[in-house]
């Protein structure tokens, strides 16, 4: 009986995984744009089209809210697991092999993160789910067990 509540839960559990993620890392960009919530690197902004600081912190800003929102979800945590993958491996792995001696550990949190909701997509309160509803409906699909 309690693994039916939970297994009812998790697209919920999930969609809040994505939003707290999402937040996390937006405001990563946001930091590293704008200079709030302590600043980026440094405690200070990125200049402007400085390659990959700049790059990364739009690819942060954006594709945290757009994973947020839960709108183009699947493209939006690809493109962001992928440049934290980068991140880990040009920026911090030349310090140190683990993430505790290169101080990766969030670059390599966010990758695998992100990687997970490429697989598993947005979950419950998702923008997408709309569109996906909406084309459904067009197709003339039906829920299982809709007659």
């Amino acid at each position: 009986m309690p693994e039916r509540v939970l297994d009812r839960a998790v697209p919920y559990v999930l969609g809040l995984f994505r939003i707290v993620v999402g937040l996390l890392f937006a405001a990563h960009g946001a930091a590293a744009l704008f200079g709030i919530f302590g600043g980026g690197p440094n405690g200070g902004t990125v200049e402007a089209g400085g390659w990959p600081s700049w790059y990364a912190a739009v690819i942060q800003l954006v594709g945290g809210l757009l994973v947020v929102l839960g709108a183009g979800t699947r493209i939006a945590v690809l493109l962001a697991s992928g440049s934290m993958a980068y991140a880990y491996f040009v920026v911090h792995q030349p310090d140190g092999l683990l993430p505790l001696q290169n101080h990766g550990e969030s670059a390599a949190m966010f990758c695998w993160a992100f990687l997970l909701l490429v697989f598993t997509g947005p979950g419950a309160l998702a923008v997408d789910a709309l569109f996906r509803k909406g084309a459904d409906e067009a197709r003339g699909a039906r829920p299982l067990g809709v007659v």
